[in-house]
This record gives structure tokens, C-alpha cells and sequence, in this order.
């Protein structure tokens, strides 16, 4: 037993050992590009963040106006936002078969 695992090993030819080949070549250059594609996002993203976290650096969320006759002023985009609740909805639920007249969906027969 020993003989034969000694007989493999001299076949073995010494410049073929520990070379990757084209494969390994090719698996190296994706996972580099891979991993600028990650960095260059990451990057992206940690500029789209705030300098600091700190509730006293970041600007108040609500303006409390200075007098009162502020509060009857109406605020800017108020007349868009009531328009847009009094607009009926964009998806409206599924109907019904006799909610139309017992005529069935249009295309069905």
C-alpha cells in the first residue's frame, strides 16, 4: 500500500503542484470587483448620513411659531395636503359580483 501511494506521488510532475490556474485567477478578479461594488455603495451611503446623531446639533423637527398670530397662517403645501385627503383613493377593494349589477367582471363570461 505504501508502494502505491509512493508510485502516485513520483508521477506527480513538482511545476504542477500549488499553481491555481485560470480558474483561480478569474475567482480572484470577481471577488476584487465585487468588493470595490460594495465599498463605492457603502460609501454612498454613509454620505447620505448625518454628521452627528446628537439630538442638540439636529434641527428641530417641529417650528413653534414666535407669536400667536402666526398660528392662523396657513403653512406652505396645507391647501395640497387637504386636496390629496378629500381625493378618493388609487386602489380602491375587490367588487363584489352582484355589486355590479349581477353582470359578472368585464371579459368573464
Amino acid at each position: 500500500m505504501t508502494s502505491a501511494v509512493l508510485a502516485a506521488a513520483q508521477q506527480q510532475l513538482p511545476e504542477d503542484v500549488g499553481k491555481a490556474g485560470p480558474f483561480g485567477l478569474l475567482l480572484l478578479v470577481l471577488l476584487m470587483i465585487a468588493t470595490a461594488l460594495l465599498v463605492r455603495s457603502m460609501s454612498r451611503h454613509l454620505k447620505k448620513l448625518p454628521r452627528s446623531f446628537d439630538p442638540a446639533d439636529q434641527e428641530p423637527a417641529v417650528v413653534v411659531p414666535d407669536d400667536i398670530s402666526e398660528l392662523d397662517q396657513p403653512r406652505p403645501g396645507q391647501e395640497l395636503l387637504d386636496t390629496l385627503r378629500r381625493a378618493p383613493l388609487a386602489i380602491e377593494p375587490p367588487r363584489n359580483a352582484d355589486d355590479d349589477g349581477g353582470q359578472g367582471a368585464p371579459g368573464r363570461s
